[in-house]
């Protein structure tokens, strides 16, 4: 079935076939017809199967012919709770390109940036507002936002909202919606407390469920190189100076450790940006910015900063650090290789990291495929590096902040 022949109106149909939407995806297809007729879902799936789309299309099918008829009054129809905000960036900019014919208005809404702006624009009127818990919850409960002529609530990446600790905001934030309304639950995975969070939310839901027997996507080649802790930054480094034109997006596991890895490039004389939580958010805006237009050609990123993060042609994905939980390595690698383009993941290993290696291969159901790095091989690639300032007590330092890390999560 083609989106041309589903009962939306002409307006999302025009849009759709200029951003060249031709057929649903496997979770649009399924959601679509349930959302337009007013069902509650309960969807898993993972990022990149088109699922901002799948709840994108009839909402503004909706709310359009709602305008249309303007039989009610205004205010905020419908609210999308996501985790970060670049998720609430990029899922707004959905809206607006599959809605920019029609008569519906899309605002991001979040917090790090100051919120009077934000309230003024809130007050000029707003059909759907995709929005953090916390910032959301904060103008509500200030009186500065209404929620009581909304019609349909959505939640995306409800899991990493579990994670990142905002059930209070949004269990709080029931109390100002109308219960009579549309429910829209999507998660990536499923647990006991995702089940409970979306049962006390959802009615009589359509429950769908897109699961592909391999979780990381065929055109995705993934390998994984053993590398020292000490080592890794050099071998980084080479895989940039080799592949000078491909857009690279390396993940690290912390904050702190980012910024490290930036040092060392610069030091290399090699540009790159980073982005995570004790970002500026314009500092944030600007650095995916110039990754995504291709300015900067790679960009060092923390997992929950990236989540969820639709960032076009990215050629490689380096998991510098392993993360320390399995199905994130899904997450990671599903940076590259989106739709019909191929793309390469590299993961440095070391032997720090091999217990997670073995669980993220577990979680796969397959070995990730080694490529071998001999001892001429580490030998040329510390010939190679331009970064002769680079201080061994700091390197040993990393080791033991990793395996220290490591310990307390033992715990």
């Amino acid at each position: 079935m083609k989106f041309e022949e589903y009962p939306i109106v002409p307006e999302i149909k025009r849009s759709l076939e200029e951003a060249g939407f031709k057929r649903p995806t496997d979770i649009q297809f399924k959601s679509i017809p349930a959302i337009l007729k007013g069902e509650d879902v309960l969807a898993i799936a993972q990022t990149g199967t088109g699922k901002t789309a799948a709840f994108a299309i009839p909402v503004i099918h909706h709310l359009h012919n709602l305008k249309q008829k303007a039989a009610r009054p205004d205010g905020i129809k419908c609210v999308v709770m996501v985790p970060t905000r670049e998720l609430a960036i990029q899922i707004t900019e959905v809206f607006e390109q599959i809605g920019k014919y029609t008569r519906v208005k899309t605002f991001s809404l979040f917090g790090g940036v100051e919120q009077a702006p934000q309230i003024a624009k809130l007050e000029k009127g707003v059909d759907i507002l995709v929005a953090t818990p916390g910032r959301l919850f904060d103008l509500v409960s200030q009186g500065h936002l209404q929620l009581h002529r909304v019609e349909i609530l959505i939640l995306d990446e409800a899991d990493h909202m579990l994670d990142l600790g905002f059930i209070k905001d949004i269990r709080d934030l029931m109390k100002h919606l109308p219960r009579n309304r549309q429910t829209l639950f999507f998660s990536a995975t499923i647990n006991e407390n995702i089940k409970k969070l979306a049962y006390s939310l959802v009615h009589n839901a359509i429950r769908i469920q897109v699961s592909p027997k391999d979780p990381v996507a065929k055109n995705i080649d993934h390998a994984v190189a053993f590398v020292e802790m000490d080592d890794k930054r050099f071998f980084l480094e080479r895989m940039i100076r080799e592949n000078p034109d491909k857009k690279i997006l390396v993940f690290v596991r912390t904050k702190v450790r980012a910024e490290r890895v930036l040092k060392a490039m610069e030091r290399a004389s090699i540009q790159t940006v980073t982005i995570h939580g004790d970002k500026e958010q314009k500092d944030r805006l600007l650095a995916l910015k110039q990754f995504k237009s291709g300015e900067i050609k790679v960009l060092i990123a923390t997992d929950v900063s990236a989540r969820g993060i639709d960032i076009p042609l990215v050629d490689f994905v380096i998991n510098y650090d392993l993360p320390e939980q399995a199905e994130n390595y899904v997450h990671r690698v599903g940076r590259t290789g989106r739709g019909t383009q191929k793309g390469q993941a590299l993961s440095f290993c070391s032997t720090e990291e091999k217990s997670i290696l073995d669980e993220i291969e577990s979680y796969l159901t397959k070995s990730i495929k080694v490529l071998e790095i001999t001892q001429a091989d580490r030998t040329e690639t510390l010939d190679f590096t331009q970064d002769v300032n680079y201080d061994l007590k700091n390197l040993m330092k990393e080791v033991q902040e990793f395996e220290k890390h490591k310990k307390g999560k033992k715990k």
